[in-house]
């Protein structure tokens, strides 16, 4: 059962440690044989991870190193105060904490440092794959030079997997309240082929969607698809289901990031199901950012009763107080799953990634393998 939530102030203590906020518990219970077991088969089990950001997985390690790099930020240069700094009032003030962070990765080491950090956590958690949402406008319009901007984010790419075994795929995306110049920026590096990084995959669109209509948006995907990139833009996150309708059919969106208000429409979910569209949830960022109230009502059960395919992520971990560990004990209380439910959805999120063929077989063998002999044991 889920704890209920204490009365507290609006604000969602977002920095803490997973599992341990005294505001909104979204972790397993800690006590019961039961959850302990889930809890150590899921810290075991091979994982893909399909929705994270690159400067929001940044550790408050690596976030207080970057502020004492660059002391005039406002961003705590002690780890410990960033607990307090990454509680967000609503989805506004999350983005407000959100730029500011960004704004400390001013340089390509400090491109560099990120990228191989995040993957590095990553590794630790079983994270065989993972396609990172990087914004490259970001750090482009801040002066770093575009091709040495493409030569940190694959230097750490390529060092990451082979020290951690751990394979990083690219997803540019354009944050959406920078306008149609972020776009056509975003679009021109992601597109050119003499800056397009080898491991670019995707195309995105992020940031607030309030204000920020999707089909404007059209041509730079159009580009995008046309360039061989796959379209998964955000939609539906603190808007109604006509974002998600619009990802679908002016941006030719493979894959939703969150499409949390989906549930509001009966014609979307079944379209949805239909076509194998899947949706990316993140189930703790809903809560934190106050698209979902309660963890109780998030809309994931929906979706898997309606058929439609969804994938378990962890979207900006550090800021949420989570990680991809606890977003599977989540689901795993959410969708009453056993070990084998939570390796099928560890194969589900292999499956719809954009890894070849060969790279998905071998992940799904490896998880096939770590859950038989976790149930022979």
């Amino acid at each position: 059962m889920s704890r209920s939530p204490r009365p507290h102030d609006g604000r969602r203590r977002a920095g803490a440690r997973p599992g341990e906020d005294p505001l909104t518990d979204t972790s397993v219970p800690a006590a019961g044989t039961a959850a302990r077991g889930l809890r150590a088969f899921i810290a075991g089990l091979p994982k893909a991870e399909l929705h994270v950001h690159h400067v929001g997985s940044a550790s408050p390690r690596i976030v207080a190193e970057l502020a004492a790099r660059h002391p005039d930020s406002r961003v705590p240069a002690d780890p410990e105060a960033l607990a307090d700094y990454f509680t967000f009032t609503d989805f506004a003030h999350f983005i407000e904490v959100y730029l500011s962070v960004v704004d400390l990765v001013r340089t390509p080491e400090d491109v560099r440092l990120l990228t191989y950090e995040v993957a590095r956590d990553l590794a630790r958690q079983q994270v065989r794959y993972a396609e990172l949402t990087v914004t490259p406008f970001s750090s482009t319009r801040r002066g770093i030079e575009d091709k040495s901007f493409m030569d940190a984010i694959e230097d750490a790419r390529k060092a990451a997997e082979a020290e951690f075994g751990t394979v990083l795929r690219w997803c540019f995306d354009i944050p959406g309240e920078a306008g149609l110049e972020a776009a056509e920026e975003t679009t021109r590096l992601a597109t050119d082929d003499r800056l397009r990084p080898e491991g670019l995959v995707s195309f995105g669109l992020g940031g607030p969607e309030v204000g920020v209509p999707r089909p404007q948006f059209k041509p730079y995907f159009d580009r995008a698809v046309a360039a061989g990139l796959h379209s998964v833009p955000h939609a539906g996150e603190t808007t109604g289901p006509q974002t998600v309708w619009d990802a679908l059919t002016e941006l030719r969106a493979e894959r939703i990031g969150h499409g949390t208000s989906s549930a509001q429409d009966p014609a979307l979910l079944a379209h949805l199901a239909e076509h194998r569209i899947p949706l990316e949830v993140c189930p703790t960022s809903n809560i934190a950012t106050r698209a979902v109230r309660t963890l109780e009502e998030h809309p994931v059960r929906e979706f898997v009763r309606a058929g439609v395919p969804v994938t378990i992520n962890s979207d900006d971990p550090p800021m949420f107080g989570t990680d991809l560990n606890n977003e599977y004990a989540v689901a795993a209380r959410l969708l009453d799953l056993d070990e084998r439910g939570l390796a099928g959805l560890a194969k589900s999120a292999v499956e719809t990634s954009f890894l070849d063929a060969d790279g998905k077989a071998r992940i799904a063998a490896e998880i096939d393998a770590y859950t038989a002999s976790w149930l022979a044991s």
